[in-house]
């Protein structure tokens, strides 16, 4: 059985670490996971003024974690994202369009495995969105 082999993202990926001892992926032969994104800066500061902002930023950070690991979106097979609610009974309408807009851009004609959680609160003050996804190595299902 292959060995697990960790990753830092350059940038956070070491905050991470060092903050919350933590890594930011994880590969096992050819199935790479990794942990939730959100979107901070560098720095691991946020900076985005708006919602489709900052869900532009953590699939930005989604795109330099896979590239640490040496895959691709074009390798993800399923996407896990997490949001703090702008509305009482649903995730809203400025998430769940930005989000689409993102898998648009970012997928093209694929359409990964989604699930969208509505949850309380996220792991930074001022977080609303978190997205995390699996991929498999050599995949291309683009």
């Amino acid at each position: 059985m292959p060995q697990p082999e960790f990753f830092d993202t350059a940038g956070y990926g070491p905050l991470a670490r060092n903050r919350y001892h933590y890594s930011q992926a994880v590969r096992i032969g050819d199935r790479i996971e990794i942990s939730g994104q959100g979107g901070w800066d560098a720095d691991f500061g946020f900076s985005a003024r708006s919602v489709e902002e900052e869900i532009v930023k953590a699939f930005d950070n989604v795109e330099a974690t896979l590239t640490e690991v040496g895959v691709a979106l074009r390798d993800v097979v399923s996407i896990r994202s997490y949001h703090v609610p702008t509305a009482d009974t649903v995730i809203g309408d400025d998430h769940m369009s930005a989000m689409v807009d993102q898998f648009r851009m970012r997928f093209g004609e694929f359409s990964p495995l989604w699930t969208a959680l509505g949850v309380k609160a996220l792991a930074l003050p001022g977080m609303r969105v978190e997205i995390e996804v699996v991929a498999i190595a050599g995949s291309d299902v683009r």
